[in-house]
């Protein structure tokens, strides 16, 4: 299964609506910001495409059914499924990957966009990442979810 086969039509229209968004950023403001005002004009996108969002979402660690406040914040959560981290940095690592599927898992969230503003385009500083689990199985001490790769697509 394609990666962006595992999101619904309703995700994928989300998702397009921020990236539209983040080029517009980018295209006004160009690299070299900090990431604090890209989130701020990025918010302001988000609200003319009339997307609900939350900023600086807590992101709680459950460890043997004890909820650990370790300070991990989601830049964005955009209409309760899109987790949005930013970046503005010289590339992506595969750091930056791990983090978003991490905070994908412990969310719960479906799917996520990992955004590098200091980038010539918004298109070469983008990913998309797809939670391939579901709530359904795995571990609950783990707060992770089943992986869909084998299940059949939903139509």
């Amino acid at each position: 299964m394609k990666r962006r086969d595992a999101e619904t039509p309703r995700e994928d229209q989300i998702t397009d609506k921020i990236i539209g968004a983040s080029i517009e950023v980018h295209r006004v403001l160009g690299p070299g910001l900090l990431e604090s005002a890209h989130e701020e004009c990025l918010c302001y996108e988000l609200s003319q495409r009339e997307l609900k969002f939350a900023r600086q979402v807590p992101l709680p660690v459950t460890y043997k059914e004890i909820k650990l406040a370790c300070g991990y914040k989601m830049d964005l959560l955009v209409e309760g499924l899109v987790v949005i981290e930013l970046k503005t940095v010289e590339g992506l690592l595969p750091v930056h990957s791990a983090q978003l599927l991490s905070y994908l898992r412990l969310s719960g969230k479906p799917v996520g966009l990992l955004i590098n503003f200091n980038s010539p385009t918004v298109k070469s500083g983008l990913k998309r990442i797809v939670n391939n689990f579901s709530e359904a199985s795995a571990s609950p001490r783990l707060g992770v979810e089943e992986n869909l790769e084998d299940a059949p697509a939903i139509s």
